[in-house]
Protein backbone atom coordinates (compact mmCIF):
# COMPACT_ATOMS: atom_id res chain seq x y z
CA UNK A 1 0.00 0.00 0.00
CA UNK A 2 1.41 3.39 -0.97
CA UNK A 3 1.68 6.43 1.19
CA UNK A 4 -1.60 7.81 -0.15
CA UNK A 5 -3.40 4.56 0.74
CA UNK A 6 -2.08 4.56 4.29
CA UNK A 7 -3.12 8.17 4.71
CA UNK A 8 -6.59 7.40 3.40
CA UNK A 9 -7.11 4.47 5.76
CA UNK A 10 -5.80 6.45 8.69
CA UNK A 11 -8.15 9.31 7.82
CA UNK A 12 -11.14 6.99 7.68
CA UNK A 13 -10.25 5.49 11.06
CA UNK A 14 -9.90 8.92 12.65
CA UNK A 15 -13.20 10.05 11.13
CA UNK A 16 -14.98 6.93 12.40
CA UNK A 17 -13.55 7.46 15.88
CA UNK A 18 -14.61 11.10 15.85
CA UNK A 19 -18.14 10.21 14.75
CA UNK A 20 -18.37 7.51 17.43
CA UNK A 21 -17.22 9.86 20.17
CA UNK A 22 -19.56 12.57 18.91
CA UNK A 23 -22.51 10.19 18.99
CA UNK A 24 -21.65 9.10 22.53
CA UNK A 25 -21.46 12.70 23.65
CA UNK A 26 -24.76 13.53 22.00
CA UNK A 27 -26.56 10.59 23.61
CA UNK A 28 -28.30 12.18 26.58
CA UNK A 29 -29.23 10.40 29.76
CA UNK A 30 -32.80 9.09 29.69
CA UNK A 31 -35.13 11.43 31.63
CA UNK A 32 -36.81 10.21 34.82
CA UNK A 33 -40.57 9.90 34.32
CA UNK A 34 -42.67 10.13 37.47
CA UNK A 35 -46.34 9.16 37.77
CA UNK A 36 -48.79 11.41 39.63
CA UNK A 37 -52.32 11.05 41.06
CA UNK A 38 -53.99 14.25 42.29
CA UNK A 39 -57.33 15.93 42.99
CA UNK A 40 -56.95 19.49 41.72
CA UNK A 41 -59.51 20.07 38.95
CA UNK A 42 -60.30 17.80 36.02
CA UNK A 43 -58.08 15.79 33.72
CA UNK A 44 -58.42 18.38 30.95
CA UNK A 45 -58.90 21.52 33.05
CA UNK A 46 -56.60 21.41 36.04
CA UNK A 47 -54.50 24.26 37.44
CA UNK A 48 -51.99 21.71 38.75
CA UNK A 49 -51.74 20.04 35.34
CA UNK A 50 -50.86 23.41 33.86
CA UNK A 51 -48.11 23.91 36.43
CA UNK A 52 -46.81 20.39 35.84
CA UNK A 53 -46.58 21.19 32.12
CA UNK A 54 -44.67 24.35 33.00
CA UNK A 55 -42.28 22.40 35.23
CA UNK A 56 -41.72 19.76 32.55
CA UNK A 57 -40.87 22.45 29.99
CA UNK A 58 -38.49 24.37 32.27
CA UNK A 59 -36.84 22.87 35.34
CA UNK A 60 -37.80 19.36 34.32
CA UNK A 61 -36.33 19.75 30.84
CA UNK A 62 -33.11 21.13 32.31
CA UNK A 63 -32.74 18.35 34.91
CA UNK A 64 -34.20 15.44 33.00
CA UNK A 65 -37.45 15.06 34.96
CA UNK A 66 -40.89 14.44 33.46
CA UNK A 67 -44.06 14.31 35.54
CA UNK A 68 -46.91 12.34 34.01
CA UNK A 69 -50.41 12.77 35.46
CA UNK A 70 -52.10 9.39 35.49
CA UNK A 71 -55.24 10.20 37.50
CA UNK A 72 -57.18 13.34 38.42
CA UNK A 73 -60.04 12.50 40.73
CA UNK A 74 -61.45 13.37 44.14
CA UNK A 75 -59.98 12.48 47.51
CA UNK A 76 -62.47 9.67 48.14
CA UNK A 77 -61.64 7.93 44.86
CA UNK A 78 -57.89 8.36 45.32
CA UNK A 79 -58.24 7.10 48.91
CA UNK A 80 -59.79 3.90 47.54
CA UNK A 81 -57.24 3.62 44.72
CA UNK A 82 -54.29 4.04 47.12
CA UNK A 83 -55.59 1.40 49.52
CA UNK A 84 -56.33 -0.99 46.65
CA UNK A 85 -52.78 -0.53 45.36
CA UNK A 86 -51.21 -0.79 48.81
CA UNK A 87 -53.15 -4.00 49.51
CA UNK A 88 -52.22 -5.45 46.10
CA UNK A 89 -55.84 -6.07 45.22
CA UNK A 90 -56.46 -7.90 41.91
CA UNK A 91 -56.62 -5.45 39.02
CA UNK A 92 -55.41 -2.52 41.09
CA UNK A 93 -52.81 -0.18 39.66
CA UNK A 94 -49.45 0.07 41.39
CA UNK A 95 -48.83 3.03 43.64
CA UNK A 96 -47.66 6.08 41.64
CA UNK A 97 -44.51 7.98 42.54
CA UNK A 98 -46.52 10.91 43.87
CA UNK A 99 -50.11 10.87 45.07
CA UNK A 100 -52.40 13.15 47.03
CA UNK A 101 -53.50 11.76 50.37
CA UNK A 102 -54.98 12.65 53.73
CA UNK A 103 -53.21 11.30 56.81
CA UNK A 104 -56.23 9.04 57.40
CA UNK A 105 -55.43 7.26 54.12
CA UNK A 106 -51.83 6.67 55.19
CA UNK A 107 -53.03 5.37 58.55
CA UNK A 108 -55.30 2.91 56.74
CA UNK A 109 -52.46 1.55 54.57
CA UNK A 110 -51.13 -1.88 55.57
CA UNK A 111 -47.55 -0.59 55.68
CA UNK A 112 -46.63 3.10 55.58
CA UNK A 113 -42.95 2.11 55.35
CA UNK A 114 -43.38 2.13 51.56
CA UNK A 115 -43.50 5.95 51.76
CA UNK A 116 -40.57 8.37 51.89
CA UNK A 117 -39.88 10.42 55.01
CA UNK A 118 -39.48 13.93 53.57
CA UNK A 119 -37.01 14.82 56.30
CA UNK A 120 -34.50 12.73 54.34
CA UNK A 121 -34.73 15.25 51.47
CA UNK A 122 -35.65 18.60 53.07
CA UNK A 123 -33.24 20.36 55.39
CA UNK A 124 -34.42 21.75 58.72
CA UNK A 125 -34.12 25.23 57.26
CA UNK A 126 -36.31 24.30 54.30
CA UNK A 127 -38.95 22.73 56.53
CA UNK A 128 -38.96 25.74 58.86
CA UNK A 129 -40.40 27.81 55.98
CA UNK A 130 -43.68 25.85 56.20
CA UNK A 131 -46.46 26.63 58.69
CA UNK A 132 -45.71 24.30 61.61
CA UNK A 133 -49.32 23.19 62.03
CA UNK A 134 -49.47 22.17 58.37
CA UNK A 135 -46.36 20.02 58.74
CA UNK A 136 -47.65 18.58 62.01
CA UNK A 137 -50.65 17.05 60.28
CA UNK A 138 -48.37 15.15 57.90
CA UNK A 139 -46.29 13.61 60.71
CA UNK A 140 -47.24 9.95 61.15
CA UNK A 141 -45.46 7.72 63.63
CA UNK A 142 -42.64 10.26 63.86
CA UNK A 143 -42.11 10.49 60.09
CA UNK A 144 -43.09 13.29 57.72
CA UNK A 145 -45.06 11.29 55.16
CA UNK A 146 -47.55 13.88 53.86
CA UNK A 147 -46.09 17.13 52.52
CA UNK A 148 -48.48 20.10 52.27
CA UNK A 149 -48.62 21.79 48.89
CA UNK A 150 -51.98 23.52 49.35
CA UNK A 151 -54.28 23.69 52.35
CA UNK A 152 -57.93 24.56 52.71
CA UNK A 153 -60.02 25.58 55.65
CA UNK A 154 -63.74 25.89 56.21
CA UNK A 155 -65.35 29.12 55.07
CA UNK A 156 -68.85 30.54 55.40
CA UNK A 157 -70.19 31.17 51.89
CA UNK A 158 -73.25 33.41 51.55
CA UNK A 159 -75.62 34.13 48.67
CA UNK A 160 -75.67 37.86 49.38
CA UNK A 161 -78.43 38.44 46.83
CA UNK A 162 -80.93 36.20 48.63
CA UNK A 163 -79.74 37.36 52.04
CA UNK A 164 -80.31 41.02 51.19
CA UNK A 165 -83.94 40.29 50.27
CA UNK A 166 -84.45 38.47 53.55
CA UNK A 167 -82.72 41.26 55.45
CA UNK A 168 -84.77 43.99 53.78
CA UNK A 169 -87.99 42.32 54.96
CA UNK A 170 -86.91 41.20 58.43
CA UNK A 171 -83.95 43.33 59.49
CA UNK A 172 -81.66 40.27 59.61
CA UNK A 173 -78.11 41.41 60.38
CA UNK A 174 -74.90 39.92 59.00
CA UNK A 175 -73.34 40.29 62.45
CA UNK A 176 -75.62 37.47 63.60
CA UNK A 177 -73.63 35.10 61.40
CA UNK A 178 -70.49 35.56 63.49
CA UNK A 179 -71.72 32.94 66.00
CA UNK A 180 -73.20 29.51 65.49
CA UNK A 181 -76.03 30.31 67.85
CA UNK A 182 -76.88 33.38 65.76
CA UNK A 183 -76.64 31.50 62.48
CA UNK A 184 -78.96 28.70 63.60
CA UNK A 185 -81.49 31.16 65.05
CA UNK A 186 -81.44 32.97 61.70
CA UNK A 187 -81.98 29.64 59.93
CA UNK A 188 -85.24 29.16 61.86
CA UNK A 189 -86.32 32.74 61.12
CA UNK A 190 -85.61 32.34 57.41
CA UNK A 191 -87.68 29.16 57.16
CA UNK A 192 -90.64 30.85 58.87
CA UNK A 193 -90.26 33.99 56.73
CA UNK A 194 -90.63 31.99 53.53
CA UNK A 195 -93.32 29.73 54.96
CA UNK A 196 -95.41 32.76 55.92
CA UNK A 197 -95.40 34.01 52.32
CA UNK A 198 -97.79 31.19 51.36
CA UNK A 199 -100.16 30.78 54.34
CA UNK A 200 -102.38 28.40 52.34
CA UNK A 201 -99.43 25.99 51.89
CA UNK A 202 -98.10 24.81 55.27
CA UNK A 203 -94.45 23.93 55.85
CA UNK A 204 -93.15 25.11 52.48
CA UNK A 205 -90.31 27.24 53.82
CA UNK A 206 -86.75 26.51 52.72
CA UNK A 207 -83.46 25.90 54.46
CA UNK A 208 -81.16 28.77 55.21
CA UNK A 209 -77.99 26.80 55.96
CA UNK A 210 -76.10 23.72 54.83
CA UNK A 211 -72.88 22.27 56.29
CA UNK A 212 -70.65 20.03 54.22
CA UNK A 213 -69.34 18.14 57.25
CA UNK A 214 -71.56 17.92 60.34
CA UNK A 215 -68.77 15.95 62.03
CA UNK A 216 -66.41 18.89 61.67
CA UNK A 217 -68.97 21.31 63.12
CA UNK A 218 -69.49 19.12 66.18
CA UNK A 219 -65.78 18.45 66.64
CA UNK A 220 -64.60 22.03 66.24
CA UNK A 221 -67.40 23.46 68.35
CA UNK A 222 -66.74 21.04 71.21
CA UNK A 223 -63.00 21.62 71.16
CA UNK A 224 -63.47 25.40 71.00
CA UNK A 225 -65.34 25.25 74.31
CA UNK A 226 -62.38 23.59 76.00
CA UNK A 227 -63.70 20.05 76.04
CA UNK A 228 -62.24 16.96 74.37
CA UNK A 229 -64.34 15.74 71.48
CA UNK A 230 -62.72 12.29 71.67
CA UNK A 231 -62.31 9.93 74.59
CA UNK A 232 -59.72 7.38 73.58
CA UNK A 233 -60.82 6.02 70.22
CA UNK A 234 -64.46 7.01 70.70
CA UNK A 235 -66.49 10.20 71.04
CA UNK A 236 -66.75 11.74 74.50
CA UNK A 237 -70.32 13.14 74.21
CA UNK A 238 -69.70 15.58 77.07
CA UNK A 239 -71.49 18.76 78.16
CA UNK A 240 -69.89 20.91 75.47
CA UNK A 241 -70.98 18.43 72.80
CA UNK A 242 -74.54 18.81 74.07
CA UNK A 243 -74.27 22.60 73.91
CA UNK A 244 -72.99 22.45 70.32
CA UNK A 245 -75.57 19.87 69.23
CA UNK A 246 -78.74 21.59 70.47
CA UNK A 247 -78.96 24.79 68.32
CA UNK A 248 -77.93 22.83 65.24
CA UNK A 249 -80.49 20.06 65.87
CA UNK A 250 -83.32 22.48 66.74
CA UNK A 251 -82.79 24.44 63.53
CA UNK A 252 -82.62 21.23 61.45
CA UNK A 253 -85.81 19.85 63.01
CA UNK A 254 -87.63 23.13 62.27
CA UNK A 255 -86.53 23.08 58.63
CA UNK A 256 -83.74 25.65 58.67
CA UNK A 257 -80.81 23.29 58.01
CA UNK A 258 -80.32 21.18 54.90
CA UNK A 259 -80.13 17.45 55.68
CA UNK A 260 -79.97 16.08 52.14
CA UNK A 261 -77.12 14.16 50.56
CA UNK A 262 -74.47 15.67 48.33
CA UNK A 263 -72.18 18.64 48.70
CA UNK A 264 -72.98 21.99 50.31
CA UNK A 265 -72.57 23.68 46.93
CA UNK A 266 -75.64 21.93 45.52
CA UNK A 267 -78.48 23.69 47.41
CA UNK A 268 -76.80 27.07 47.02
CA UNK A 269 -76.65 26.64 43.26
CA UNK A 270 -80.43 26.04 43.18
CA UNK A 271 -81.40 28.69 45.75
CA UNK A 272 -82.57 26.01 48.20
CA UNK A 273 -80.16 27.42 50.80
CA UNK A 274 -78.61 30.82 51.40
CA UNK A 275 -75.47 30.03 53.41
CA UNK A 276 -73.06 27.13 53.60
CA UNK A 277 -69.92 26.11 55.42
CA UNK A 278 -67.61 24.14 53.19
CA UNK A 279 -64.00 23.80 52.16
CA UNK A 280 -62.50 27.01 50.80
CA UNK A 281 -61.74 25.00 47.66
CA UNK A 282 -65.50 24.73 47.09
CA UNK A 283 -65.33 28.24 45.61
CA UNK A 284 -64.61 26.47 42.31
CA UNK A 285 -68.16 25.13 42.31
CA UNK A 286 -70.20 28.13 43.45
CA UNK A 287 -71.79 29.75 40.44
CA UNK A 288 -72.51 33.43 39.90
CA UNK A 289 -75.92 32.38 38.57
CA UNK A 290 -78.54 30.49 40.57
CA UNK A 291 -81.05 28.27 38.80
CA UNK A 292 -84.09 27.69 40.97
CA UNK A 293 -86.11 24.44 40.98
CA UNK A 294 -88.65 26.05 38.62
CA UNK A 295 -85.78 26.63 36.10
CA UNK A 296 -85.79 30.42 36.61
CA UNK A 297 -82.23 31.77 36.78
CA UNK A 298 -80.74 34.99 38.08
CA UNK A 299 -77.25 36.37 38.75
CA UNK A 300 -76.19 36.36 42.41
CA UNK A 301 -73.26 37.59 44.48
CA UNK A 302 -71.48 34.92 46.53
CA UNK A 303 -69.34 36.32 49.36
CA UNK A 304 -67.13 34.65 51.96
CA UNK A 305 -66.68 35.09 55.70
CA UNK A 306 -64.55 33.51 58.39
CA UNK A 307 -66.13 30.59 60.22
CA UNK A 308 -68.73 31.34 62.92
CA UNK A 309 -67.74 30.48 66.50
CA UNK A 310 -69.61 29.31 69.60
CA UNK A 311 -70.38 32.19 71.96
CA UNK A 312 -67.51 32.41 74.42
CA UNK A 313 -65.55 29.79 72.53
CA UNK A 314 -62.06 29.92 71.11
CA UNK A 315 -61.64 30.90 67.47
CA UNK A 316 -60.67 27.60 65.87
CA UNK A 317 -60.55 26.73 62.17
CA UNK A 318 -60.03 23.20 60.98
CA UNK A 319 -57.22 22.76 58.51
CA UNK A 320 -58.20 20.69 55.52
CA UNK A 321 -56.57 19.68 52.32
CA UNK A 322 -54.48 16.66 51.58
CA UNK A 323 -50.76 16.61 50.76
CA UNK A 324 -48.33 14.74 48.59
CA UNK A 325 -47.04 11.30 49.52
CA UNK A 326 -43.92 9.94 47.80
CA UNK A 327 -43.57 6.21 47.18
CA UNK A 328 -40.14 4.74 47.83
CA UNK A 329 -38.23 3.68 44.72
CA UNK A 330 -34.58 4.65 44.43
CA UNK A 331 -32.65 7.77 45.51
CA UNK A 332 -32.54 9.18 42.00
CA UNK A 333 -36.30 8.96 41.42
CA UNK A 334 -37.12 10.18 44.91
CA UNK A 335 -34.81 13.19 44.54
CA UNK A 336 -36.44 14.01 41.20
CA UNK A 337 -39.90 14.03 42.82
CA UNK A 338 -38.66 16.25 45.64
CA UNK A 339 -37.23 18.66 43.05
CA UNK A 340 -40.76 19.17 41.76
CA UNK A 341 -42.26 19.57 45.23
CA UNK A 342 -39.70 22.21 46.19
CA UNK A 343 -40.50 24.06 42.97
CA UNK A 344 -44.28 23.85 43.63
CA UNK A 345 -44.01 25.11 47.22
CA UNK A 346 -41.73 28.05 46.40
CA UNK A 347 -43.81 31.09 47.53
CA UNK A 348 -44.53 32.75 44.17
CA UNK A 349 -45.28 29.48 42.43
CA UNK A 350 -47.35 28.24 45.37
CA UNK A 351 -49.44 31.42 45.35
CA UNK A 352 -50.16 31.03 41.64
CA UNK A 353 -51.32 27.49 42.34
CA UNK A 354 -53.48 28.07 45.40
CA UNK A 355 -55.20 31.27 44.27
CA UNK A 356 -56.47 29.46 41.17
CA UNK A 357 -57.99 26.65 43.25
CA UNK A 358 -59.34 28.25 46.43
CA UNK A 359 -56.61 26.88 48.70
CA UNK A 360 -54.22 28.47 51.17
CA UNK A 361 -50.46 28.63 50.64
CA UNK A 362 -48.27 26.49 52.87
CA UNK A 363 -45.31 28.70 53.80
CA UNK A 364 -45.03 31.73 56.06
CA UNK A 365 -43.57 33.86 53.27
CA UNK A 366 -46.38 33.01 50.85
CA UNK A 367 -48.99 33.84 53.49
CA UNK A 368 -47.31 37.22 54.07
CA UNK A 369 -47.60 37.90 50.33
CA UNK A 370 -51.22 36.72 50.09
CA UNK A 371 -53.09 39.98 50.92
CA UNK A 372 -51.30 41.86 48.14
CA UNK A 373 -51.80 39.01 45.67
CA UNK A 374 -55.50 38.73 46.59
CA UNK A 375 -56.10 42.35 45.56
CA UNK A 376 -54.92 41.54 42.04
CA UNK A 377 -57.44 38.72 41.49
CA UNK A 378 -59.99 39.53 38.81
CA UNK A 379 -62.89 37.67 40.41
CA UNK A 380 -64.71 39.44 43.24
CA UNK A 381 -65.74 36.04 44.54
CA UNK A 382 -62.09 35.01 44.88
CA UNK A 383 -61.06 38.33 46.41
CA UNK A 384 -63.77 37.89 49.04
CA UNK A 385 -62.58 34.34 49.72
CA UNK A 386 -58.99 35.40 50.31
CA UNK A 387 -60.03 38.28 52.56
CA UNK A 388 -61.85 35.68 54.69
CA UNK A 389 -58.78 33.45 54.61
CA UNK A 390 -56.54 36.29 55.75
CA UNK A 391 -58.89 36.95 58.66
CA UNK A 392 -58.79 33.24 59.49
CA UNK A 393 -55.01 33.16 59.43
CA UNK A 394 -54.79 36.35 61.54
CA UNK A 395 -57.45 35.69 64.19
CA UNK A 396 -57.97 31.92 64.38
CA UNK A 397 -55.93 28.94 65.50
CA UNK A 398 -55.72 26.07 63.04
CA UNK A 399 -57.02 22.85 64.57
CA UNK A 400 -55.51 19.51 63.55
CA UNK A 401 -57.75 16.46 64.14
CA UNK A 402 -56.04 13.64 66.05
CA UNK A 403 -54.66 10.61 64.25
CA UNK A 404 -56.95 7.86 65.46
CA UNK A 405 -57.33 4.46 63.84
CA UNK A 406 -61.11 4.87 64.34
CA UNK A 407 -61.30 8.44 63.02
CA UNK A 408 -62.65 7.62 59.56
CA UNK A 409 -65.24 5.18 60.93
CA UNK A 410 -66.42 7.70 63.53
CA UNK A 411 -66.63 10.44 60.90
CA UNK A 412 -68.71 8.28 58.57
CA UNK A 413 -70.93 7.05 61.39
CA UNK A 414 -71.74 10.56 62.64
CA UNK A 415 -72.31 11.96 59.14
CA UNK A 416 -74.67 9.16 58.19
CA UNK A 417 -76.55 8.82 61.48
CA UNK A 418 -76.85 12.52 62.36
CA UNK A 419 -78.57 13.31 59.07
CA UNK A 420 -80.83 10.27 59.21
CA UNK A 421 -81.81 10.77 62.86
CA UNK A 422 -82.55 14.46 62.34
CA UNK A 423 -84.58 13.71 59.22
CA UNK A 424 -86.69 11.32 61.30
CA UNK A 425 -86.99 13.95 64.03
CA UNK A 426 -88.14 16.48 61.43
CA UNK A 427 -90.91 14.09 60.33
CA UNK A 428 -91.99 13.59 63.95
CA UNK A 429 -92.00 17.35 64.44
CA UNK A 430 -94.33 17.96 61.49
CA UNK A 431 -96.62 15.13 62.53
CA UNK A 432 -96.81 16.31 66.15
CA UNK A 433 -97.68 19.95 65.46
CA UNK A 434 -101.28 20.75 66.34
CA UNK A 435 -103.26 23.17 64.15
CA UNK A 436 -102.87 25.82 66.88
CA UNK A 437 -99.06 25.40 66.82
CA UNK A 438 -98.67 25.81 63.05
CA UNK A 439 -99.07 29.56 62.88
CA UNK A 440 -96.60 32.41 63.28
CA UNK A 441 -97.87 33.96 66.47
CA UNK A 442 -95.57 34.29 69.45
CA UNK A 443 -97.46 31.49 71.22
CA UNK A 444 -97.21 29.18 68.21
CA UNK A 445 -93.48 29.80 67.81
CA UNK A 446 -92.92 29.13 71.51
CA UNK A 447 -94.71 25.79 71.14
CA UNK A 448 -92.69 24.95 68.02
CA UNK A 449 -89.42 25.70 69.80
CA UNK A 450 -90.40 23.56 72.80
CA UNK A 451 -91.26 20.60 70.56
CA UNK A 452 -88.02 21.00 68.59
CA UNK A 453 -86.05 21.13 71.87
CA UNK A 454 -87.59 17.86 73.05
CA UNK A 455 -86.95 16.11 69.74
CA UNK A 456 -83.36 17.42 69.62
CA UNK A 457 -82.68 15.79 73.01
CA UNK A 458 -84.16 12.52 71.79
CA UNK A 459 -82.11 12.74 68.61
CA UNK A 460 -78.90 13.15 70.60
CA UNK A 461 -79.68 10.03 72.62
CA UNK A 462 -80.30 8.15 69.37
CA UNK A 463 -77.04 9.42 67.88
CA UNK A 464 -75.04 8.26 70.90
CA UNK A 465 -76.53 4.77 70.64
CA UNK A 466 -75.94 4.57 66.88
CA UNK A 467 -72.30 5.65 67.12
CA UNK A 468 -71.61 3.34 70.06
CA UNK A 469 -73.16 0.37 68.23
CA UNK A 470 -71.09 1.13 65.13
CA UNK A 471 -67.93 1.20 67.24
CA UNK A 472 -68.44 -2.28 68.69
Amino acid sequence: MNKYGYSRVLGLLLLSAALFLSACGARKKEPITLSVWHVYGGQTDSPLNQLIDEFNETVGAEKGIILQVMQVSNTNTIHESVLAAANHEPGAAKLPDLFISYPKTVLAMPDSAVLVDYRDYFSEKELSAFLPEFLEEGMIDGRLLVLPAAKSTEILFLDKTLFDRFSADTGADLEQLRTWEGLFAMSEDYYRWLDAKTPDIPHDGRCFFVHDYHFNYLQLGTESLGEDFFSGNQLAFGEAFHRVWMPYARAAIQGGVWLGDGYATDPLRTGEAVASVASSASVLYYEDIVTYPDNVSEPVQVVSYALPIMKGGEKLAIQRGAGFCLTKSNPEREAAAVEFLKWLTEPKCNLRFVTSTGYMPVTEQAFAMLPEVAETLESGKYRSLYHAMNETRRDYQFYTPPQLSTYLDLEMSVEKNARKILQNAREKYLAALSPEDEGFSEEAITAQNALAEQLAEEALTALKLAVQRAGK
